[in-house]
């Protein structure tokens, strides 16, 4: 079994990890966050999202955000662009990587975003075009690659399919997500086989949702199959709102306590990055999801 010799990990938590709160999360919070991620050693940081106020409120100071932010070298800040509009206004925030979107399953497609997968590569194709040619890099979400609230199991036919449309539009990085954590590791695996098709495994990334508690688990079969870039959210923070149940992203402690143990390089403090998760779980007034967050917290006050 030859596993990677470093892992790359994108935290994500800070938007894709925040943008359901119900509780308004001040831009001040969101950019010490970004700063004690940063102070962890995450050198990928989603910081928010460029959507409309409207549908997601808790994105509303988009712009204040990224203004706040202290950059530090080699560290790469990331924000999702739903259309042009988006990207238009995410240029102004200068930012070193943009994400697009669009999932494996046809009816999470309409629910979600109101048209067909089709549609929404169609809609995306000239913000890939226009952050390519600004030097922005650009990463692809897949979303329900294994499993879909309303159609069930996902057929790996229909990821490769996805994968394929992404490539043709110039998306140069995807990420293969069980947005609601329904995936054990045969059906990842098949998932990420699928997607190989058309990237190469240095440009696909594991994104998992920890519902059946199954994410360290499908982690940990990517790995094997060695892929090495994964995204995780501080304190599992995160979940989808059109997923009943669906509880938050992999926590980022669990995922580097697991990777330390196995002798895998992150670049990660943990201990500064349990400080980071405790410090939101903190505002948010409730207990860290992360386990290891949790054990070493503990372990630590004692």
């Amino acid at each position: 079994m030859s596993l990677p010799s470093h892992v790359k990990l994108v935290e994500v938590g800070p938007r894709d990890g925040l943008q359901n709160e119900k509780q308004t999360v001040p831009a001040a919070v969101k950019i010490e966050l970004v700063h004690r991620l940063q102070a962890a050693g995450l050198k990928e940081i989603e910081v928010t999202s460029f959507v409309s106020p409207k549908w997601v409120p808790q994105m509303g100071d988009n712009a204040e955000v990224m203004a706040g932010i202290s950059r530090q070298p080699g560290v790469r800040y990331s924000v999702l662009t739903p259309n042009l509009k988006g990207f238009e206004a995410a240029l102004l925030s200068r930012p070193d990587e943009i994400v697009v979107f669009a999932a494996a399953s046809e009816a999470f497609s309409q629910k979600n975003i109101n048209c067909s997968i089709a549609e929404s590569i169609e809609r995306f194709a000239p913000v890939v075009a226009a952050a390519r040619a600004a030097g922005i890099f650009v990463r692809g979400a897949m979303s329900c690659t294994v499993g879909c609230p309303y159609e069930g199991d996902i057929a790996p036919e229909r990821v490769a399919y996805l994968a394929g449309l992404m490539k043709g539009i110039g998306v140069q990085h995807v990420g293969v997500a069980d947005t609601i954590g329904v995936g054990t590791p045969l059906k990842v695996q098949r998932a990420v086989e699928a997607t190989l098709r058309h990237y190469d495994i240095n440009d696909v990334s594991g994104h998992f949702h920890d519902t059946y508690g199954q994410a360290l688990a499908n982690t940990l079969i990517c790995l094997q199959m060695g892929v090495w870039q994964f995204d995780t959210s501080v304190a599992g923070l995160g979940g989808c709102p059109y997923a009943k149940g669906a509880t938050g992203n992999v926590a980022s402690e669990d995922v580097v306590y697991m990777l330390h143990g196995m002798g895998i390089d992150t670049g990660i403090d943990l201990d500064k990055l349990i400080d980071a998760g405790q410090f939101i779980s903190d505002f948010l007034g409730r207990p860290t999801n992360s386990r290891a967050g949790k054990a070493l917290w503990t372990r630590r006050q004692g």
